[in-house]
């Protein structure tokens, strides 16, 4: 279910990170399609608020500074550490492909952290993305990290769309993928989700937090190379764990 005025709101950020500059109520209501009075009426509230300023009077508005007063604490409390980052670039560097750091998000798995591939066609991902937690291989390392009544009943919640040819379509289907994930020690995803695109995935585990890698690129380049890529995997999570 989606809440609107939220939505909006998160609408009109990426907006202003992408645009760079002030925008007058008319362009922003024109760029993304608002009635002007919603628009209004979203602006007046966070002008009164004081999330948004005008750098010059009747020249457009801009967000202000109090966005990252509220959101530092936030991210100082439980911060990604650096060594994480540095492991996703030794994973993108030594297999070629993208990788991504992952965590829970509801029903979906939550890109964290992204170092994309060096090749021109590539897995492009940012961070923030979602993917379901079903229908994917990042999303079933991050179901196995939980207890058993937590993942029936996120699953339960799960819908079921057929998103590819060879989507999961129920719990049991993604509990036997699991089941089949824990034996060989690694997660794999063919094209479930997006087509054309393979993903190997593994828990990471972390204090306190349930966090999932992932490696992935277009389908003809993994095929074939999946252990492969799971033991470079294995074998820098344990340098980064040491």
């Amino acid at each position: 279910m989606e809440v609107k005025p939220i939505s909006n709101l998160l609408a009109l950020l990426e907006y202003f990170a992408q645009r760079q500059r002030p925008a007058t109520l008319a362009e922003i209501a024109e760029d993304l399609a608002w009635p002007r009075s919603s628009t209004h009426n979203l602006l007046s509230t966070l002008l009164a608020k004081g999330y948004l300023y005008e750098p010059q009077a009747r020249k457009g508005y801009y967000p202000s500074s109090s966005w990252q007063q509220v959101i530092a604490p936030i991210q100082a409390a439980a911060p990604l550490p650096d060594s994480l980052h540095r492991l996703l670039l030794a994973l993108a560097e030594r297999t070629g492909e993208t990788a991504v750091l992952a965590g829970v998000s509801g029903g979906q798995a939550v890109f964290l952290d992204v170092v994309e591939s060096p090749h021109a066609v590539r897995y492009t991902a940012q961070i923030g993305k979602c993917v379901p937690l079903h229908a994917t291989a990042t999303g079933r390392a991050l179901l196995v990290q939980m207890p058993a009544a937590d993942r029936a009943a996120l699953l339960k919640k799960a819908h079921f769309e057929r998103y590819t040819a060879t989507t999961l379509m129920s719990v049991q289907a993604v509990e036997e993928e699991i089941a089949r994930s824990q034996q060989r020690a690694w997660f794999a995803g063919a094209a479930e989700f997006s087509q054309d695109l393979g993903g190997i995935a593994l828990p990471l585990t972390w204090p306190g937090r349930q966090l999932a890698l992932l490696i992935a690129g277009p389908i003809s380049r993994m095929q074939g190379k999946e252990a492969d890529i799971a033991a470079t995997m294995q074998s820098e999570i344990r340098t980064f764990s040491a």
